[in-house]
């Protein structure tokens, strides 16, 4: 991990080196120590198997392409981000959030623009490979409306109007903890077309919420108690993410994964303000961007590639089962980012009140 402790090592070292050699070679050991740190790179992950796919898909074959080094600190933070930028100590170069997160940071003045001088933009997917110059397009995890087969073997529900229809579809029902991603469903519940969701009524939303709310058995928030609700069949349907459902369709469970109405969330790379390697991590990013690079690790992850052309690098059987595979993708969503931030705060307020209320 790369922190202050190691920055004083390194000054003890040059200042006894200078004092061997009675300061002569001095600046020649501070531009060696200097060349040094350029060839490693700190990204920061989300670990477990995020890490193992990323160190496949990207990171070896970078070091291998261009000598830097990756070195990895887990988990993602937004705190962490703010704290690096506000004290100038920084522990990585370069993360992945979501695009709302993205935004938000903006506003607060912790990202770095897109170094243009380093990332060739004819490289990226135009229809969305760049984020208002602040992050690169990565990967798409898409929340998706999943039952237990078993408990519906004359066919499920296949929208979240069906979703909130507790007479013709009875079951447990456990609700994502993600105040926007539920709204949205809400709203869809209530009849909203997707391409009408935003400016999101957050009135009309919380009275459809109210409506299920005595039916929801657990809100969970993490990918390893939604499939645990599933598989043991404490719950009966829940939103789940789709990577989760197909390892668990994969492993056996009789699961469905309806792609009507999911919702689609791309994540990007960005640089946090001031990190003194921002030229090698935009170099990093735009290479993760490259369809063979995303190919690989969205085959590893189930995650959607933001650019198609990452599709050619895949088997069909494996590229059908991803959330931007082109017959889902027309199916889904994505929240408006931008109009969200500003609003993410008060949100989770309400509805935080709303579920202990």
């Amino acid at each position: 991990m790369h922190n202050h402790r190691n920055g004083t090592n390194r000054r003890s070292i040059l200042k006894a080196g200078a004092l061997l050699t009675g300061g002569i070679a001095a600046p020649f050991v501070l531009r060696g120590a200097a060349s040094a740190q350029e060839k490693i790179l700190y990204v920061n992950t989300w670990g477990g198997i995020w890490t193992q796919s990323e160190d496949e898909a990207y990171y070896k074959p970078f070091t291998k392409e261009t000598g830097i080094q990756i070195k990895t600190v887990a988990p993602v933070s937004y705190a962490k981000l703010k704290a690096q930028v506000q004290t100038g100590n920084y522990e990585w170069d370069c993360s992945t959030l979501n695009a709302s997160e993205l935004f938000q940071a903006q506003s607060e003045g912790l990202l770095e623009k897109i170094d243009w001088s380093v990332v060739n933009k004819d490289a990226l997917y135009p229809q969305g490979g760049v984020l208002k110059d602040i992050g690169i397009a990565t990967a798409v995890l898409s929340t998706n409306l999943c039952y237990r087969k078993d408990k519906f073997p004359n066919g499920g529900p296949q929208s979240w109007a069906d979703f909130w229809d507790v007479k013709k579809f009875p079951g447990t029902r456990a609700f994502y903890d993600r105040a926007f991603t539920m709204v949205n469903f809400a709203l869809l519940a209530d009849g909203v077309p997707r391409d009408k969701l935003y400016p999101l009524d957050f009135d009309r939303a919380f009275k459809k919420l109210d409506e299920i709310k005595p039916h929801i058995k657990v809100f969970y928030n993490q990918g390893t108690q939604q499939q645990q609700l599933i598989k043991d069949g404490e719950i009966d349907l829940l939103p789940m993410w789709n990577a989760r459902a197909i390892e668990l369709i994969h492993q056996g469970v009789p699961i469905e994964m309806v792609w009507n109405q999911a919702e689609h969330s791309p994540t990007h790379w960005f640089v946090p303000k001031g990190t003194p390697r921002a030229k090698a991590a935009w170099q990093f990013a735009e290479f993760c961007a490259r369809p063979d690079r995303l190919a690989d690790f969205c085959q590893r992850m189930a995650y959607g590639p933001v650019n198609p052309k990452a599709f050619d690098f895949m088997k069909p059987e494996v590229g059908i089962e991803l959330p931007t595979w082109p017959a889902h993708k027309a199916l889904g969503y994505s929240a408006d980012s931008e109009w969200l931030a500003p609003r993410l705060a008060q949100l989770r307020e309400r509805w935080e009140q709303w579920k202990s209320g």
